[in-house]
């Protein structure tokens, strides 16, 4: 049922995300500890939710306009999934900001396919990277991203490819010029740009099974999807590219963190989404799809009951 129900956009998909997501959130902050809850921590989780709307937001979008899916919901369904193997994440304003940003820049780079206003679409998307890795430092591979899409769409004007230096450089004067306003002065801590190779390290079992499905299922759906790549339509095909990559970068962002926690694996979730949508679209059995879809969501909630 519920499979059929997301094969379509309609309204009450949006309804049932948006209940289920408060649900969660709520009964994770309530989880939390916190002795002295001021009300900043409270405008503090406002801000998450809102952010985590706003990302619900940008995966629909990103999927529907660029017609990466079909005429359905299935992103957002496994977009809150991946929330709830991971529900830390609802209480890590950095990290859900710094996605929103990398959104936004994702956003930007699949719509040049249009081959209209370039320029401002290379310009606009590797100033949303570089303010992402103001609150998380790796999440800078993304640049990565740019560079690639510039040579799909526009590698033939050499202006584009002196655009995301020309963002840096905005970025790094916006960032000095409110440090120097808010703080008197302003600093680079070194520790950010560390790197730890140790993925395991998780004192909750829960955790560490958690990420070990989420491992399979990011394995499974990438893969799938990379067979089925010569399938897609020819003037989708760069934009389908673009995903991959994407995904390959936020697991390079998770590999190379110092600091690991299963909040990282944020940056995955959206690629992901989109692909795992794609696999889904693709199942004729229809029982085979509600039963995995069933099965995903079980398993979320299980991880995240487990976790609070």
């Amino acid at each position: 049922m519920i499979a059929s129900l997301f094969s379509k956009t309609r309204p009450i998909n949006y309804a049932l995300v948006l209940i289920m997501l408060f649900s969660c959130f709520f009964l994770y902050q309530i989880q939390v500890p916190n002795e002295a809850f001021t009300s900043g921590d409270l405008l503090s989780k406002i801000i998450v939710f809102l952010l985590l709307l706003l990302s619900f937001f940008l995966v629909n979008f990103i999927s529907l306009k660029n017609t990466l899916t079909q005429n359905d919901n299935y992103a957002i369904l496994l977009f809150l999934v991946f929330i709830l193997l991971f529900p830390s994440v609802l209480n890590n304003i950095k990290i859900v900001l710094s996605n929103v940003f990398l959104l936004l820049a994702l956003r930007r780079l699949i719509s040049l396919k249009t081959l209209s206003s370039s320029k401002e679409k290379i310009f606009d998307a590797s100033f949303w990277i570089f303010l992402s890795a103001i609150f998380h430092f790796w999440s800078i591979l993304y640049i990565i991203l740019v560079f690639i899409s510039i040579i799909f769409h526009s590698g033939k004007e050499y202006k584009n490819w002196i655009l995301p230096f020309v963002s840096f450089l905005c970025v790094w004067i916006l960032y000095i010029a409110t440090s120097l306003f808010l703080f008197g002065n302003y600093t680079i801590n070194k520790a950010v740009f560390q790197v730890s190779f140790n993925f395991f390290d998780f004192k909750d079992v829960y955790q560490n099974m958690a990420l070990s499905l989420f491992v399979s299922i990011s394995v499974l759906f990438f893969a799938s999807q990379t067979i089925d790549y010569q399938n897609k339509p020819l003037n989708m095909q760069s934009s389908y590219k673009q995903v991959y990559f994407a995904f390959l970068l936020a697991v390079g962002i998770y590999v190379f963190s110092a600091n690991k926690s299963n909040d990282l694996l944020m940056y995955t979730f959206a690629p992901l989404a989109i692909l795992g949508a794609n696999m889904f679209e693709k199942m004729v059995n229809s029982i085979y799809k509600e039963v995995s879809i069933y099965l995903l969501l079980g398993f979320g909630l299980f991880f995240f009951f487990a976790q609070l």
